[in-house]
């Protein structure tokens, strides 16, 4: 394990670290993190696995480097979706959308989100990570929807218990899915619920 790592400034070295990101991204997404080592990581990376150490003290700086790419590539157009929203709220246009855009988002990468939110149960930064993100997600949501004239004394609560439950809805569709259940009919079921939420 390195004891200092060098902070890349010129493009080939910043390109170097960002294939090792990359690799640890592909890897933990198709082996699991506990599966990945190092050296794994280095051969899917095209690199020794000294530069890797070069970078990184040890596979679990690659993981955190790993989760903000996650954060950033998935939740950023979930934030963008919600920064354009525009009074009159259409609550029933707003909600059956969030609900696909995170169905989707859970689709397009099921197998590293099942990957890092595992690690939730025995990683402490990265459950922080998460609750950060949800905590951010709350709030964002809730200032969008204030400043465009929906201020219920319980804004914050209704956004959150609103989040949960499309998040439990994409766990189900993604990871679960009965085959004897309509997740269309649930879907729908699912937003006419949310809607009394803020009504």
């Amino acid at each position: 394990m390195a004891e200092t790592v060098r902070n890349p400034k010129q493009t080939r070295s910043i390109d170097k670290k960002n294939r090792i990101i990359e690799a640890g991204y592909k890897l933990f997404a198709r082996d699991g993190y506990y599966s990945t080592n190092t050296a794994m990581i280095a051969k899917e990376a095209g690199v020794s696995t000294g530069i890797v150490y070069g970078y990184f003290r040890d596979k679990r700086d690659i993981l955190i480097e790993v989760l903000n790419v996650y954060v950033n590539k998935v939740f950023e157009p979930i934030f963008a979706m919600f920064d354009k929203i525009k009074a009159p709220i259409d609550f029933d246009f707003l909600l059956t959308h969030a609900v696909e855009a995170v169905v989707q988002m859970h689709k397009d990468n099921s197998a590293i989100h099942a990957a890092l939110h595992s690690l939730t149960y025995s990683d402490e930064l990265v459950n922080e990570r998460f609750t950060e993100l949800e905590n951010e997600m709350t709030l964002r949501v809730a200032d969008c929807l204030a400043k465009n004239g929906y201020q219920p004394e319980d804004l914050k609560e209704r956004v959150h218990l609103t989040m949960r439950c499309i998040q439990d809805f994409a766990h189900e569709y993604i990871y679960d899915h009965h085959e004897y259940l309509s997740y269309t009919q649930m879907k729908d079921l699912l937003v006419k619920m949310l809607k009394h939420i803020f009504e």
